[in-house]
């Protein structure tokens, strides 16, 4: 479990195919996030997507990426010199200074615009089909593992606005039209979402 606090920004070493049938890939990338402290087998977010630690050396870690997380985010498509967003695991008592977020990216969103609003910047987002359920003005959004406030929800596009201090310590600032972004909608809309559909059709 994570915040959407993102703790540092790392840069992609390499990303490799493990099998012939390229169904897998492992991942390298260095960072100075303390890791060291983090088990092999411990969790680790990367832009959003909860992957798990499998080698460490240094200042970099390895993760290895399965057919579920290729197809549906955006970190098949990462390549060296590219940045990524990381947190570590919630610990229990650690303050909750974003919102639950469970790593398990619901999708692939895509950036439809962004305009600068005096130092804020919005980014307008194509949510994946099948949210809107989920989503709420002024309610949570992970996108690429940033917890965010929805501020509008416009058809199947939502706004929402970057301060300075998230434009300087996360990678969304670099966001331009057309880029893919990892979005996981709010964690607690989603369980409450299928218990009221269960009810409704009991």
């Amino acid at each position: 479990m994570f915040t959407g606090i993102v703790e540092a920004t790392g840069k992609v070493e390499s990303l490799r195919a493990t099998g012939t049938a390229a169904t897998t890939k492992r991942l390298v990338v260095s960072s100075g996030l303390a890791t060291a402290a983090l088990p092999i087998g411990a969790s680790i977010a990367v832009s959003g997507v909860c992957l798990t630690l499998v080698a460490k050396k240094g200042r970099r870690f390895e993760a290895d990426l399965g057919p579920e997380t290729l197809a549906r985010t955006t970190l098949g498509n990462l390549h060296a010199g590219d940045r990524v967003h990381l947190e570590r695991p919630l610990r229990l008592g650690d303050p909750l200074g974003g919102h639950l977020v469970a790593g398990h990216a619901d999708g692939v969103g895509r950036v439809v615009s962004r305009h600068m609003h005096g130092a804020a910047l919005e980014l307008r987002i194509a949510v994946p089909a099948g949210l809107g359920d989920f989503l709420a003005p002024k309610g949570s959004i992970a996108v690429d593992g940033v917890s965010l406030t929805i501020n509008e929800i416009k058809g199947a596009t939502v706004s929402v606005m970057l301060i300075p201090h998230t434009i300087t310590a996360t990678c969304l600032g670099e966001r331009r039209r057309g880029d893919r972004v990892n979005i996981e909608a709010d964690l607690i809309s989603k369980h409450i979402a299928r218990l009221i559909k269960q009810r409704v059709n009991l």
